[in-house]
């Protein structure tokens, strides 16, 4: 139990180490997917755009999502954002950098896998050879158009009859090659360019919000866990005082069958404390729901002392 009490803790005082290490196995895992996945295009006009460029484009989608179910703090967000007013302000600043947060790490996996498909240049190749303009290239002249079109989308497939012997099959696929692998630095350099500039210009703007925001939105994530870990003991200790009640009701029946059964007093003096009074189900319903609707100021400073 100790054990994963300190596992707990771990997790729930370095959660943003633990979604950021998640984040860097989910871009592996994308550049692992990609170079395990067997491309192979249709080579068919009506077929070739559609399978590349939703090889290009499904597949970050997908890793955005799971980015966005594996990090916690997306639900902490939400919740934050849907919840009624009640006693406590909600602040725009700390949802809008929880948001900020959570979008820069599920990002992460899909723009790896989409550069990594550029720099690859196969799906681009696929989705755009049919798309290239015959005149650019000889081996296409005196073709008719249905042929231009057939033999366009079969630049992908090199190892089909009707491209084996077409001079302009290499020529398309390099062109489209240079164009794919092009984009893909150019994204690359783009967002280090971004991540330069967004980290040497940070300081040159109100750092006291950051801090707050930043502040607030790791209290709300803490808080949210603490009172969860609180509802579990408090749950454990209530099921622990009705199995004795109904135990206690139960000892003449018991009796019959000669069971030596535990008083309910016995070894449980500290419960009662640690139930705070709340002993029916009314009560634990109303506690939630007041959780939920009137959460408490963040002001511990009118906190009743304990005794």
């Amino acid at each position: 139990m100790d054990r994963f009490r300190m596992i707990f803790q771990y997790f729930q005082s370095n959660s943003e180490s633990v979604m950021n290490g998640i984040c860097g196995l989910l871009a592996l895992a994308s550049v692992k997917m990609y170079t395990s996945f067997d491309f192979s295009c249709p080579c068919l006009p009506q077929y070739n755009m559609v399978y590349g460029l939703g090889i290009m484009f499904v597949p970050p989608i997908i890793l955005f999502l799971c980015g966005l179910i594996l990090n916690r703090q997306s639900l902490v967000m939400l919740e934050e954002w849907r919840r009624p007013q009640g006693r406590r302000k909600k602040d725009l600043a700390v949802i809008r950098y929880m948001c900020s947060s959570i979008m820069q790490r599920a990002m992460v996996a899909p723009v790896v896998w989409i550069v990594v498909t550029l720099l690859d240049g196969k799906c681009l190749i696929c989705a755009f050879s049919g798309s290239m303009d015959p005149e650019k290239f000889v081996g296409f002249a005196n073709v008719s158009t249905v042929q231009v079109q057939q033999l366009l989308a079969k630049v992908p497939c090199k190892d089909d009859e009707l491209m084996r012997n077409n001079t302009s099959r290499k020529a398309v696929s390099r062109y489209l090659r240079c164009w794919s692998q092009a984009l893909g630095w150019s994204i690359l350099l783009i967002l280090i360019i971004a991540a330069f500039l967004a980290r040497w210009l940070r300081p040159c703007f109100n750092q006291a919000t950051l801090l707050q925001a930043r502040h607030w939105s790791n209290y709300i994530d803490v808080e949210q866990k603490i009172f969860e870990e609180t509802c579990c003991e408090h749950s454990r200790l209530f099921a622990h005082k009705c199995i004795l009640h109904f135990f206690e009701s139960m000892r003449q029946e018991i009796k019959l069958h000669s069971f030596s059964v535990p008083r309910e007093g016995d070894g449980a003096e500290g419960e009662e404390d640690l139930l705070r009074g709340i002993t029916d189900q009314d009560q634990v319903n109303k506690l939630l729901k007041t959780w939920y609707y009137e959460k408490p100021p963040l002001d511990v400073s009118q906190a009743a002392p304990r005794h």
